[in-house]
């Protein structure tokens, strides 16, 4: 399983974490987003309707009838109930559940950081674990660091 560690610099995860579900959704993947924090898991929602005024990704909040069509969930427990794969921690919040999908995408800020490191030293040893680091250079363009 391979986990990408997305330092947030430049971007904001408001402008990052559209660009990834695309890429997930584009091939073919499910996608489950995870929050402890209410109004983020809100303001994502309405964020994945409206980030750009050419498309949308279609999605839900966890917890309705028709999680299980979802290509997008949203949710605060790491429970794909849409089947996902795919798994963003968009809190900065590491979770060891996340090994139990192919791929995770843990975004962390600078008030983050601590915690990423340790989550990055934690993962080193793990079987099977394939971890990337990617940063964000003087354009704005992503690089993996490690």
């Amino acid at each position: 399983m391979q986990v990408d560690f997305y330092h947030l610099t430049r971007a904001p995860l408001e402008r990052v974490l559209p660009q990834i579900a695309e890429k997930v959704l584009a091939g073919g993947g499910r996608l489950l987003i995870v929050s402890d924090d209410a109004g983020q898991r809100a303001r994502l929602d309405q964020l994945l309707w409206s980030y750009a005024p050419e498309s949308f990704l279609p999605h839900a909040q966890a917890g309705g009838e028709e999680d299980a069509a979802q290509p997008v969930l949203i949710g605060a427990a790491v429970e794909a109930a849409n089947g996902a794969r795919n798994i963003a921690l968009a809190d900065g919040i590491w979770r060891e559940e996340a090994l139990g999908f192919d791929r995770a995408f843990h975004f962390f800020d600078e008030e983050r950081i601590a915690e990423a490191r340790a989550a990055w030293r934690g993962l080193a040893d793990r079987l099977g674990v394939e971890r990337r680091y990617w940063k964000q250079n003087e354009a704005g363009r992503w690089e993996q660091a490690a």
